[in-house]
């Protein structure tokens, strides 16, 4: 019996030199250095498959960031912060679950760069001042349920959630903590509902399988970053990733 009947894997050379990337990438931002490149995965890897097939790829490979992720910053995270952040961020997930045969992914993709791209430009023409109060709960609320419902749609839950969570100006360590404990349980909530949506099937699961070996590396290498970078260039790190993230979403909308 051929082994492609049995592993029936995606064969295409061209996925593969999107993909790889795309879990690199993604890899950093689970580290917290680069946190807004992660939502370009989706996108990038929807060169070459559909966009929910891109996510449902990407599946078990964010499943083993995130507890990479929790594992190297596991004493470092803000827990009255994450009480605040995890009932919004699941009330985005049954969002996502209910809308998300109805929603064009383009749609959810052009949205939320052109919300990243506002946050950006308010950030950088109108700098908070340093004794600025942190954004209001109403509006944190918001932003979370937003990025529980974009995570579920294209794992592009970042821009969101950071635009409430970075006015906070947390230290590099404990955002990036923060993070990696809220998106562990945003993630693992997915794979009932996309079990639900028919997108596990048995080719994107081998497919996910090749990539993740992948998924270490950009983890660790952005760990090994984050706890050595300072807090601005963490930030400016931060904001050029989410600009580029933005930019190509927008793109994805209209092309």
């Amino acid at each position: 019996m051929p082994l492609l009947d049995v592993f029936p894997l995606i064969t295409d050379p061209y996925f593969y030199l999107v993909a790889v990337p795309a879990v690199l990438l993604m890899g950093l931002s689970k580290s917290g250095f680069g946190a807004g490149f992660g939502s370009l995965a989706v996108p990038m890897m929807a060169l070459a498959v559909t966009v929910p097939q891109a996510a449902a790829i990407l599946m078990p490979v964010l499943l083993v960031m995130d507890i990479l992720g929790m594992a190297a910053f596991r004493k470092d995270f803000d827990l009255k912060l994450l009480r605040f952040l995890l009932p919004w961020g699941l009330v985005g997930i049954v969002v996502g679950t209910l809308l998300f045969k109805l929603l064009n992914a383009h749609v959810v993709a052009g949205l939320v760069g052109a919300f990243t791209l506002l946050f950006l430009a308010q950030r950088l023409l109108f700098p908070p001042k340093p004794n600025s109060p942190p954004p209001p709960k109403w509006l944190g609320a918001i932003l979370t349920t937003a990025s529980g419902f974009t995570s579920f749609i294209a794992h592009a839950g970042g821009p969101p959630i950071n635009a409430y969570v970075i006015p906070m100006r947390l230290s590099p360590v404990r955002f990036t903590a923060t993070m990696a404990f809220f998106f562990f349980v945003i993630n693992l909530s997915k794979w009932i509902p996309y079990a639900w949506l028919g997108l596990l099937d048995w080719r994107n699961m081998a497919t996910s399988l090749v990539l993740l070996p992948i998924a270490p590396i950009g983890v660790w290498v952005g760990v090994w970053l984050a706890r050595r970078i300072s807090q601005r260039l963490f930030y400016g790190c931060l904001y050029a990733g989410m600009l580029l993230t933005g930019l190509k979403l927008l793109w994805d909308a209209f092309a």
